[in-house]
């Protein structure tokens, strides 16, 4: 299979040196790439700022913003697979970013916020018999907000996520696809449940 894996945080400036962000280590996303491409298939990693090693074997694609990941992965997207996407996009960018670095001031500033695309619903719009796999990190109402992800986002499997396994070397994630209903908790070591998670992209794929 050829693989989209995305992976990490994304920054958006709102000057020259300062960001929005989040604090996804991106362990998660270069797990997976790892396994699959030990699994034998071809994988495409697009990335955020993360200070982790890129696997071997993996065709690597470094961005910084949600509009470069978006980018890269819609570029990706046209010889795949399957696509997994565990990277954590900011939701929001500051409208506008200053060319320099803005001076303190006693006064309070404003940043306007506007909404970035959705990475993965723009590839569930177009993917056809690919696959697609989200992740949903939600720290309440959990279940149902995972599930409206998978639907809004025309994905083949949701990946319950907590903000428990953020920067962790182990995670505990539950898996919900409309034909099976939700898993058990996959729980161990990001490595095994990465292998768990390709184990079961490929036998979700029919070719």
């Amino acid at each position: 299979m050829n693989i989209l894996v995305s992976a990490g945080p994304t920054r958006e400036y709102f000057d020259s040196v300062r960001f929005i962000s989040n604090p996804s280590s991106g362990k998660m996303g270069y797990a997976i790439a790892r396994e699959a491409a030990r699994h034998g298939h071809a994988v495409t990693l697009v990335t955020g700022p993360v200070a982790i090693r890129a696997p071997k074997g993996v065709n690597v694609v470094h961005v910084v913003s949600a509009a470069e990941m978006a980018r890269a992965c819609k570029r990706a997207f046209r010889d795949a697979d399957a696509a997994i996407m565990t990277a954590a996009v900011c939701d929001y960018r500051p409208a506008q970013a200053a060319k320099q670095k803005l001076e303190k001031k006693a006064q309070s500033r404003r940043v306007l916020l506007e909404p970035t695309e959705d990475i993965a619903a723009a590839l569930g719009q177009r993917k056809g018999k690919r696959l697609l796999v989200g992740f949903a990190m939600q720290d309440h109402d959990p279940y149902r907000l995972a599930e409206r992800k998978l639907y809004k986002k025309n994905c083949d499997l949701i990946v319950l996520n907590g903000p428990e396994n953020v920067g962790s070397n182990r995670a505990v994630v539950e898996l919900f696809s409309p034909d099976t209903g939700w898993s058990k908790p996959v729980h161990g070591s990001k490595a095994s449940v990465a292998r768990r998670l390709v184990q079961i992209v490929e036998s979700m794929w029919p070719g």
